[in-house]
């Protein structure tokens, strides 16, 4: 069968079953099938597919079509200027989070030898992107989840970062070494009761573990507050990520554990996403 049909028909299934990006995600689906780029598909319609390849395209659709993220299909996602790989084990990338990347660079345009602290590390794109890109920096990830630290260090080995980060399974509150000059921190915060309202992509195949921030969104979040008001150096900055509605209250959070308050980061659709914090 011929690449434009089966394209053609890939888009439809995926566009009756309510996927938004039907065409874009059907030549993705289909580039990581033949292992040419989008050009050569677009350039190519008359390709024919060997009888493999024709099988795994169709799998990769049906998949697709009850809502499984293109990420996890695919096997790898793209945060600021490095591909990550992925799996259902680690919440994938979002560009708001590119934001603490954005912030923190900003914060430590004049510094070096700054010692970082990622808690909830998951794929590790949050840490291994700041050292990769302040060339003089080093830190810690941590997390919970075995799969994750293991998915973590894969990501660090492909970016040569293997002498600057360590990858360390811990939960929070065991966690007891060193003192850090940044922490940085994209942890669950969603209320458990709202998760079913998520979009199907995520409530239904990202793991719950990353999501579910407890009845009230916040358990995990004073947790992080609590634990890095011990671990960071004094004038040192705490870079939380949060939910839209939250600014208030981790605001007293913060304010109650000895941080005083630089700002509150908007995301691309204007609602409070991130805050940064300095210890006093």
């Amino acid at each position: 069968m011929i690449l434009e049909k089966l394209i053609l028909d890939a888009h439809k299934l995926l566009r009756e079953n309510g996927i938004k990006t039907a065409k874009l995600d059907s030549e993705i689906l289909m580039s990581q099938v033949i292992k040419k780029d989008r050009t050569f598909i677009i350039l190519n319609s008359h390709y024919e597919l060997k009888k493999d390849s024709l099988i795994e395209f169709k799998n990769l659709i049906k998949l697709r079509s009850v809502g499984t993220p293109i990420s996890y299909l695919t096997g790898k996602k793209n945060f600021w200027n490095y591909e990550f790989k992925i799996n259902n084990n680690v919440l994938i990338p979002r560009p708001d989070t590119e934001l603490i990347i954005q912030e923190i660079l900003k914060l430590t345009k004049n510094k070096n030898k700054l010692r970082l602290l990622d808690i909830g590390t998951g794929s590790g794109c949050i840490i291994l992107t700041l050292v990769k890109e302040l060339k003089g920096f080093s830190g810690i990830g941590i997390d919970i989840s075995k799969k994750c630290i293991d998915l973590a260090k894969i990501n660090r080995n492909e970016l040569n970062l293997k002498n600057k980060v360590k990858f360390l399974k811990s939960d929070i509150d065991n966690f007891n070494y060193g003192k850090y000059d940044l922490i940085v921190s994209n942890p669950p915060y969603i209320k458990k009761l709202s998760l079913k309202y998520l979009e199907k992509d995520v409530t239904n195949f990202e793991p719950h573990l990353a999501l579910n921030g407890g009845i009230d969104g916040l358990s995990e979040i004073r947790k992080v507050i609590k634990k890095s008001s011990e671990l960071i150096k004094k004038k040192g900055k705490l870079v939380l990520e949060i939910g839209f509605n939250q600014k208030n209250d981790v605001k007293k959070l913060l304010l109650r554990k000895g941080f005083y308050i630089n700002e509150v980061i908007k995301d691309l659709a204007n609602n409070n996403r991130c805050i940064v914090s300095t210890k006093l």
